[in-house]
């Protein structure tokens, strides 16, 4: 969870809430504590590797809805690997001095793809103990970078609560709108409801795992953002806000704060492509075992898995290819919040009684979702009308096709 969100969002947040951007982090992890609730609530009853798949399927059936919304989560996965893929390259060439930074940033960030799918064809043996050591140093280097930070720029407790100047210029759509960015920094949590197969006492452990690392990503996500805050105005954290950690580093630290920065945010991005891969491409072969979705091997001879590695390694590369930072990353936080609601609804109508849910908490979640996701889409169809048409228009597209696939299976069920 921790790392390559907070690397690639920072400054999009910025851009969006001003010098209040620290706490948009905190409503994120606010919001994203609701919205943990249900996926706890079903873990404890059903602990399995399923995750949201089996969630999903708890709550609608083999259903349409069920396909939809899986497959949602899975797309919005690929689309993070793109979001990190891009911020690899991005901060990559902060070492060096190049031009036509706009074509090398996909091309470093496809090469990233395709180490990373290397790896994850290499074994799970490898993806663990690769993925242990680059979060210890990553996580560890991200708070040695935001206690510096403070350190140096001599932070004190009364800049905790920032000045109004500039705030004017920032509606309260926008500050809402930033909300559904800083929630993606904390959408890793769902990956922990895979695990209730792998862990001990997965009733009670698979929800205390939840709960523990939102709150330490909450305490490093502000570090980091007040960290940056003190080294940079927000008018060039917006101008660098794509590799916003890595200016804020210059001020204060000079040339080795610039290594040691981009080391990290190399380290946390190679971390997160190598975990985000295995992790959509298992939940996309459990899809295929439950046929929920539709699957054509093309002669390739290997375990399923294996074969959706291939298909996501693809997409993830045409998307770091073809689209930038900011709207990978709007793409993503839509198809996330419409499938987190989707959740949440599915609990509230069907499982609540089963799971002992609270049906305020899941409306709340419910409620606080919309408002973010329909704050989103009003800023980015004033600022970018291509974002929400082609979100809405890929998931009418899934629908669709799951609705055919479906029936044409004949195990789609009536979904009253």
């Amino acid at each position: 969870m921790i790392g390559a969100g907070i690397f690639a969002l920072l400054g999009q947040i910025a851009e969006l809430s001003g010098n209040w951007f620290p706490y948009i982090f905190l409503g994120g992890a606010i919001i994203a504590g609701f919205s943990a609730y249900s996926y706890i609530k079903v873990c404890r009853v059903y602990p399995s590797a399923g995750g949201i798949a089996m969630i999903l399927e708890k709550a609608y059936g083999k259903s349409v809805i069920t396909a939809w919304a899986a497959m949602l989560m899975a797309l919005s996965m690929v689309i993070n690997e793109s979001l990190v893929a891009r911020t690899f390259g991005t901060y990559a060439l902060q070492l060096f001095d190049v031009e036509n930074a706009s074509t090398w940033v996909p091309v470093l960030g496809v090469g990233l793809l395709v180490i990373a799918f290397i790896v994850n064809m290499s074994g799970n043996e490898i993806i663990g103990k690769s993925s242990q050591v680059l979060a210890f140093i990553k996580i560890g280097g991200i708070v040695v970078f935001a206690i510096g930070a403070l350190w140096a720029s001599g932070f004190v407790l009364e800049n905790i609560i920032p000045n109004a100047n500039g705030a004017s210029s920032h509606s309260p759509w926008k500050y809402i709108g930033a909300l559904a960015l800083a929630i993606l920094a904390y959408k890793g949590f769902t990956t922990i409801t895979n695990s209730g197969d792998e862990v001990q006492n997965p009733k009670k452990n698979v929800g205390r795992a939840i709960i523990i690392s939102l709150v330490v990503c909450t305490v490093v996500y502000l570090l980091v953002s007040f960290g940056v805050g003190s080294s940079l105005t927000i008018s060039e954290i917006i101008n660098a806000r794509d590799y916003s950690l890595a200016e804020a580093s210059k001020p204060i630290f000079g040339n080795f704060g610039l290594y040691f920065t981009v080391g990290i945010a190399i380290i946390a991005t190679v971390g997160g492509v190598i975990a985000s891969i295995f992790a959509v491409s298992r939940m996309t072969a459990m899809l295929t075992d439950m046929e929920l979705v539709p699957h054509k091997s093309f002669g390739m001879d290997m375990k399923l898995q294996k074969q959706m590695l291939v298909y996501i390694v693809l997409l993830a590369i045409l998307l770091t290819i073809f689209l930038d930072l900011s709207r990978i990353a709007s793409v993503g936080a839509i198809f996330y919040i419409v499938m987190d609601m989707v959740i949440h609804w599915g609990v509230f109508k069907h499982l609540k009684k089963e799971v002992k849910a609270n049906p305020l908490i899941l409306i709340t979640a419910i409620v606080l979702d919309a408002i973010v996701l329909l704050a989103f889409l009003w800023i980015k169809f004033q600022s970018d009308s291509f974002v929400v048409y082609i979100s809405v228009a890929g998931m009418l597209l899934v629908f669709g096709l799951e609705y055919l696939f479906l029936k044409n299976k004949g195990t789609a069920q009536s979904n009253k």
